[in-house]
């Protein structure tokens, strides 16, 4: 196999990830997204204040985030409400989950395929 096919199966854009925005134990809300690609990347960072690592992170999680359909949760539109009216570690979790989905257990995995 491939390099380029080994890295595009085991952290391609097929793969999902799911985070889930509980209160009190119970799920409110879930988030799903796909990885981040190099040129997800800089259209974010484009979009963005390149000063500050949080409006990137902001950004990040109205780019990427869908629901269970795979459609998009929020809007551009919904920037100033996320950034007023909710709770910044509620946000700061979500960012965090976004950016370091699948980092340690998928390098693991493809580097023991690439062994065999």
């Amino acid at each position: 196999m491939r390099a380029v096919e080994l890295l595009r199966n085991k952290f391609g854009v097929s793969q999902l990830y799911k985070y889930e925005v509980k209160v009190e134990g119970e799920t409110v809300l879930e988030i799903y997204w796909h990885p981040l690609t190099i040129a997800e990347r800089e259209a974010i960072q484009k979009k963005s204040n390149a000063d500050d690592a949080g409006d990137f992170a902001l950004s990040l999680m109205l780019e990427k985030a869908l629901d269970k359909d795979g459609k998009r949760l929020f809007q551009d539109g919904d920037r100033a409400t996320l950034r007023r009216e909710v709770e910044a570690s509620i946000l700061q979790d979500i960012q965090l989950a976004m950016l370091t989905s699948g980092t340690e257990t998928k390098v693991e995995e493809a580097k023991a395929a690439l062994k065999s």
